[in-house]
């Protein structure tokens, strides 16, 4: 037997991958509802999420949401809608063609005029911090007032704490980009065009709840794993479930499990593992949904990194997304300002309402506040890459691989193929 411990999104992919291969597994999940940090609820009739406010349809998701029977459930962002940025008492339009860069008042003339020396620039150095490299590539102005917030802000965290070789070079692989940022625009007709957004009638929890449903008994929820220990050539799993102790015997375990939770459990099997591990940093995130009538339309905002005293750092408009009506999800903290942890629930509300109100010009009134941690990807990953652990003990999670819901399904394919045909598998490696 297997046993996946965590039933977020990682472990139950990873379970259906699994079972598409006849392997005997369970999925233990210590809270009483599976999905980890996606979480979702209906406050005042408007579907509110935590954690991961959407992701991107691609044909891997569609193909698992298909396969779960909740087409009819997805829910894709209308087309057209523009992302922006909020910088010197505006927000303005990001561009996502090298055209609408041209016509872009986000930057100025001389920042664009300076991404003209893109291409006689160095290459990445998988060595060098994010924003160096993207500062060197296309100038401060377009790095602070473009890159900055939206790569920064799908970690909470500040490029300047981020390494390529961490965090970077694996996306800059994956869209065909060596040497210059703009060669591989230019062969794409100069668009960057990601799939769609999307989501689900019922929010983002409805994926894990028909993970769940869909394995069924494999799922064992409310279930506490306590140790993990070695027995023969083996492994057992001590954990508690409503009724008391319980044990599974495996031959492979996997730790789907938050930093802080693997750590804990691999600390008597791999000590240094452990400590490398439990030593990652997470952003601290202020989540505050507001209840806002306006005129916005788009998939939302970031926050210009030239505006760093600000505890925003971004906004999401439901409302247009997925027609919540007059809902926005705001976003506090991160690197920049991680005071924000400090912050009393009240502390949050009022604070999201005054940044929200001085960025937009419109009043919000909170619907709900929750303190959030998001995996940083920053330097502390370094020792990641000497992590080593015992044959038949694997890591899986956000925080060890691609974060995203694409990628938490890619992982997953990944760890049943090591595991196909032959439970006992080779020590993991940081990919």
């Amino acid at each position: 037997m297997i046993v996946v411990v965590g039933g977020g999104i990682t472990g139950l992919a990873l379970g259906r991958a699994l079972r598409s291969r006849d392997a005997d597994f369970v999925v233990l999940e210590a809270d009483m509802r599976p999905g980890g940090v996606i979480r979702s609820a209906c406050v005042e009739g408007r579907v509110l999420d935590w954690g991961p406010q959407r992701t991107r349809l691609t044909e891997r998701v569609r193909r698992l949401a298909d396969s779960l029977g909740l087409s009819d459930e997805v829910l894709t962002a209308p087309q057209g809608l523009d992302l922006f940025v909020y910088r010197d008492g505006e927000l303005r339009v990001v561009p996502f063609t090298l055209g609408e860069f041209v016509t872009s008042d986000a930057v100025g003339l001389r920042g664009k005029l300076r991404m003209l020396l893109e291409p006689l620039t160095a290459g990445p150095d998988p060595d060098e911090r994010v924003s160096t490299f993207f500062s060197r590539k296309v100038g401060r102005e377009v790095y602070e007032t473009l890159v900055a917030p939206l790569y920064g802000g799908l970690y909470a965290s500040d490029p300047a704490d981020m390494e390529v070789g961490l965090s970077l070079i694996h996306t800059l692989r994956e869209f065909g980009i060596g040497r210059s940022l703009i060669f591989p625009l230019l062969r794409r007709g100069g668009r960057i065009a990601p799939p769609p957004a999307c989501s689900f009638r019922h929010g983002m929890q409805a994926l894990p709840e028909a993970l769940a449903r869909d394995l069924g008994e494999r799922v064992r929820l409310s279930t506490r794993v306590r140790s993990v220990e070695r027995a023969g050539s083996g492994w057992r799993v001590e954990a508690e479930d409503a009724s008391g102790p319980v044990t599974f015997d495996a031959s492979a375990v996997v730790l789907a499990t938050p930093a802080a939770v693997t750590s804990e459990l691999l600390g008597p099997l791999a000590p240094e593992a452990a400590r490398v591990i439990g030593g990652l940093r997470y952003n601290p995130l202020g989540v505050v949904h507001l209840h806002a009538e306006t005129d916005l339309r788009g998939l939302g905002f970031q926050v210009s990194f030239t505006e760093r005293a600000r505890m925003l750092r971004g906004v999401t408009f439901n409302d247009s997304l997925f027609e919540r009506r007059n809902l926005y999800t705001v976003y506090l903290g991160g690197a920049l300002r991680p005071d924000v942890a400090e912050l009393s629930a009240e502390g949050l509300a009022e604070v999201a309402v005054d940044e929200f109100r001085a960025t937009t010009g419109f009043e919000g009134r909170p619907l709900a506040t929750e303190h959030e941690w998001v995996p940083a990807w920053d330097i502390s990953w370094r020792g990641l890459a000497e992590v080593s652990l015992p044959e038949g003990l694997r890591v899986a999670g956000n925080w060890w691989s691609r974060p995203g819901l694409p990628g938490r399904l890619a992982e997953a394919e990944r760890i049943a193929s090591a595991l196909a045909g032959d439970e006992a598998f080779q020590p993991s490696s940081a990919p």
